[in-house]
């Protein structure tokens, strides 16, 4: 391995997140507004032999995680044929998807043989009107056949992401942590955060996840902390005590965890964001056929990054030190 990726405040970045389209079968409150949204023409989403070149030269640097994301990465064709190229590079070790989890059922399978080690499902709500009113006009029972899916195919662990929202889903708190009474599912709840819209819609509906341990207070559970299955990166986890599942808290704005962020970002477009929150981009597509350019821009990038981001300030309306990004979740990759 040639000299790690490494910021100016000395933290290594051995993780990539790969968006692999701004395209999605949904339409979430929090990822893309409802109309008004521009899509990247095809030609300007990077190809999977551009994404696989990228990794060629990462690879090498220390980088070993990948994680797919999007848009959804489902709606991208033949998506297991990137697994499998990524699965091929040697030093990467460990290739996970994020998905709304509606292809699923047609696809677990595929990408399981293809090389994906495990997978996150977003699932915001488990009550129909509900998910259909926050995706508008996605079915809960889709994705729960997808979770199904996911387990016939060996895939694990099986993460649900649910962003926590005031007056909206908060009450379904204890409904999401039940399921992990019984079953191996690992449930986190993310806070809300102002990725392209520091509004006051977003600050009226933002909820900070010590609601998560007051629920379980009511609820009578008691709760031990866990070290939580391979992958876990931010989240504070926890179980119920005799549960067969966790749940875990993942906390951007409450409680920031940029000191140990080993975290880059690629956008479909070919952007390196080395902090997913402030506006700092470098084009990487312009130097793909030059693996030495490659590996000074992700350099570049890292030497740019701020030590934190500044979400917390945003709530309270505060002067940021930075530009934020004006890229919603969708175009930046979830």
């Amino acid at each position: 391995m040639i000299e790690p990726l490494k910021d100016s405040f000395g933290r290594v970045h051995d993780y990539i997140r790969i968006s692999v389209t701004d395209r999605c079968n949904l339409r979430c409150v929090y990822c893309m507004p409802e109309e008004g949204m521009e899509f990247q023409p095809h030609d300007q989403i990077m190809s999977y032999e551009e994404i696989a070149a990228i990794l060629r030269v990462l690879a090498p640097m220390g980088v070993s995680k990948v994680r797919l994301t999007g848009g959804e990465p489902l709606v991208r064709k033949d998506l297991e044929n990137l697994v499998r190229m990524i699965a091929s590079i040697e030093g990467i070790q460990d290739i996970s998807l994020t998905t709304n989890g509606i292809m699923l059922p047609s696809k677990a399978r595929l990408l399981k043989e293809a090389g994906l080690t495990r997978i996150n499902i977003s699932l915001d709500s488990l009550h129909e009107e509900r998910y259909a009113r926050i995706t508008r006009g996605g079915h809960v029972s889709k994705v729960l056949e997808g979770i199904e899916a996911a387990y016939e195919a060996g895939l694990d662990p099986i993460k649900l992401n649910m962003v926590l929202m005031k007056g909206f889903n908060e009450d379904e708190i204890r409904d999401f942590i039940a399921m992990t009474l019984y079953r191996p599912l690992h449930v986190r709840f993310i806070e809300y955060m102002p990725i392209g819209q520091a509004s006051d819609a977003w600050r009226d509906s933002y909820l900070p996840l010590s609601r998560v341990s007051e629920v379980c207070q009511e609820a009578g559970w008691i709760i031990q902390e866990e070290q939580g299955p391979s992958g876990n990166g931010p989240s504070r986890n926890m179980r119920v005590v005799g549960a067969t599942g966790t749940f875990g808290l993942i906390h951007p704005v409450s409680d920031h965890f940029c000191d140990s962020c080993n975290r880059l970002r690629l956008t479909a477009d070919g952007h390196i964001k080395a902090c997913l929150y402030w506006s700092d981009e470098f084009n990487v597509r312009r130097v793909i056929d030059d693996p030495q350019a490659v590996a000074n821009l992700f350099r570049k990038a890292l030497g740019a990054k701020p030590l934190n981001h500044e979400m917390a300030l945003a709530l309270e309306k505060k002067a940021q030190s930075h530009t934020p990004t004006v890229r919603r979740m969708s175009q930046i990759g979830g």
